[in-house]
């Protein structure tokens, strides 16, 4: 008897035995099922070297975080299943991304309460409905519809993230979120989730992180139980027409209710692009989020990222990034850096010296500006004004 793929490898790990296999492979539903279903995913490692004192740095995503630095990380392990929709017809759907490691404890679908390093990333339904060019819907847990760089580090032109994507951006959502092209230059979602445990990474995910299915009304926010949060984005691409514009886009959204803060109604503004350059090696992109009452009513934290990337030789790229934060409180730098700035700088060089793998050198620098006195880095407060970084980042793909 000739078996499918997915009913050796369980078979193989000992999950299922031979004889349920067997049984398995003459019931055609199950078989055609899974024979669109397809395993990816990856392997996350880095290290880390902190130039001077200390390893205190501005509120970073969790893979370059204070307890990374100095030393040999992983970051995280992704498992991916997926079955995409059809074109053109009443489709269904799904996936699921499962963190495993130390950057699954900031996550929204994070499992297992305080301390816990398995996340579900996504796991939603998908669906098609053919109206139209397509409606097609997400039903769980997603990704958020803001932000230039995502938490996967593989896609992103840095291994680190900006300072946007920690603090001013949330992590994902649990909810539904349509979204229809309307042409080859226009497309539009929106959508309504869970706002408990939506929020930013300013505060490591939000009271009732660990709880997927967290509610208003549950918490110390004081909101009703229906308490919601909306979001909405529109993008805009440049058609082929445009000989080396083709492939620009610009993005706007905006995501309100999510609760992160105590009598306050946090919205996260974004406009982000990329634009191609007549020399084909060369990118540039940009990004801006504003988020409003963030930490308290009428407290504001907003930042400007701006990238530039060169293909420099069939295998080597390198990448840029230049960002300039502001708040209105000690959002980028802690209690010391009350009304501070953060200024950072980032260039990293990948290589492609491995099939399947990610192999990259980063160097970064953030200093704080706007006080002479300011000094937020280092040992502690008061040490030192800037935090210099060097990183190898090493993911195997599969």
């Amino acid at each position: 008897m000739k078996f499918n793929k997915w009913s050796i490898a369980l078979a193989a790990t000992g999950v299922v035995s031979l004889a349920s296999v067997v049984q398995a492979e003459e019931s055609h539903p199950v078989n055609t099922a899974l024979s669109s279903t397809t395993l990816s995913g990856f392997v996350d490692t880095s290290a880390i070297w902190n130039v001077g004192t200390g390893s205190r740095v501005a509120p970073r995503f969790a893979n370059t975080g204070a307890d990374r630095q100095d030393g040999f990380n992983l970051n995280y392990v992704k498992v991916q299943l997926e079955k995409p929709i059809d074109e053109g017809t009443w489709s269904a759907g799904y996936k699921t991304e499962i963190m495993f490691g130390p950057d699954a404890a900031v996550m929204p679908g994070r499992l297992g309460g305080a301390g816990g390093e398995i996340a579900l990333k996504q796991a939603y339904i998908a669906l098609r409905a053919p109206i139209g060019n397509g409606i097609d819907f997400k039903v769980g847990q997603f990704d958020p519809i803001v932000g230039y760089e995502v938490t996967d580090s593989y896609a992103n032109p840095n291994f680190s993230r900006s300072l946007a994507f920690n603090n001013l951006e949330p992590f994902g959502h649990q909810g539904i979120l349509a979204t229809y092209q309307f042409n080859d230059v226009l497309g539009a979602s929106l959508g309504v989730a869970n706002s408990a445990n939506n929020a930013t990474g300013y505060n490591g995910g939000g009271a009732n992180l660990g709880n997927i299915n967290a509610k208003s009304g549950n918490n110390a926010f004081g909101a009703p139980e229906s308490y919601k949060a909306y979001m909405a984005g529109i993008v805009l691409k440049a058609p082929e027409s445009l000989d080396w514009l083709a492939g620009s886009s610009l993005y706007a959204g905006i995501v309100k209710g999510l609760e992160v803060g105590n009598d306050n109604d946090p919205v996260t503004y974004y406009v982000g692009g990329s634009l191609a350059t007549p020399w084909k090696e060369v990118t540039v992109g940009a990004a801006y989020d504003y988020l409003a009452n963030g930490s308290f009513a009428d407290s504001y934290g907003n930042a400007v990222s701006v990238y530039l990337n060169f293909q420099a030789t069939e295998k080597l790229k390198l990448n840029g990034r230049f960002e300039y934060a502001t708040a209105s409180d000690g959002l980028f730098l802690g209690a010391a850096g009350d009304n501070g700035k953060v200024v950072g700088v980032t260039g990293t060089a990948d290589y492609a010296l491995f099939a399947n793998v990610v192999t990259r050198v980063e160097v970064r620098w953030d200093t704080a500006v706007g006080g002479t006195n300011l000094r937020p880095f280092g040992s502690g407060a008061g040490d030192e004004k800037n935090d210099v970084s060097v990183a190898l980042n090493v993911i195997y793909k599969f």
